[in-house]
């Protein structure tokens, strides 16, 4: 009898190779690769089990202990690597921007925004979908989910401050107003995420990054979409 997609994607891979020695970091990125991977084929942070990850990469459960003390710590890893990667992105496209500032905030907004459309499972996850890790219940800290994202937010930091420098913004108040510029893109990602059938404005990205991010008169260097 022939398997259904979701049976064959829980099937257990052949037995895994015992790594050599020194090659342990390799296990650790593959169980944080097979994490990934659940997420996006199932869209549910809940998939994410000791004994799924471990079927996956083809191990016994016990085999990630020695990596990650439990099922969170691997989450933690995944949403680290996201953040990271969201990071990534949002430096590409304003590397490719060009000089001018106004040009590199909205260049990294709309990156912003691709990312959240392009990952949605990857994205609510990262801002508080299914998995919201009780402190005291894990081996995860109040420091290590106050961290995340930090580095982007610093950038966004920069690119706004950068606009107040040039005279292309008024902000009196860049650390918090680029704080609700943030709330700003996130609302809109989560909101096209959810009610797709909403007939959004075309030019709702560039309403919202004109006026949160306190924009001078002039032409947006492009209509986001």
């Amino acid at each position: 009898m022939k398997k259904t997609p979701a049976e064959e994607s829980a099937a257990p891979k052949p037995t895994r190779a015992r790594n050599r020695r020194g090659e342990g970091g390799r296990l650790r990125e593959d169980i944080v690769a097979a994490a990934v991977e659940l997420l996006d084929e199932s869209g549910d942070e809940r998939a994410i089990t000791l004994r799924s990850v471990a079927r996956r990469v083809g191990i016994a459960a016990p085999s990630i202990y020695p990596h990650f003390p439990d099922q969170p710590a691997i989450m933690l890893a995944v949403v680290r690597g996201e953040f990271a990667e969201l990071e990534r992105n949002l430096r590409a496209a304003v590397e490719a921007a060009g000089d001018d500032p106004r040009e590199r905030l909205y260049a990294a907004c709309t990156a912003y925004l691709d990312f959240a459309r392009l990952h949605p499972e990857r994205y609510r996850t990262m801002f508080g979908g299914l998995w919201l890790p009780t402190l005291g219940d894990s081996s995860l800290t109040h420091g290590d989910l106050a961290a995340l994202g930090s580095e982007t937010m610093q950038l966004l930091v920069g690119l706004f401050g950068d606009c107040v420098a040039a005279g292309q913004a008024t902000s009196t108040d860049v650390p918090s107003d680029t704080v609700a510029l943030w709330l700003g893109l996130h609302g809109l990602a989560h909101q096209r995420a959810v009610s797709q059938a909403f007939p959004w404005p075309d030019d709702i990205a560039d309403r919202i990054i004109t006026t949160l991010a306190h924009l001078s008169d002039g032409e947006s260097p492009r209509r986001l979409a």
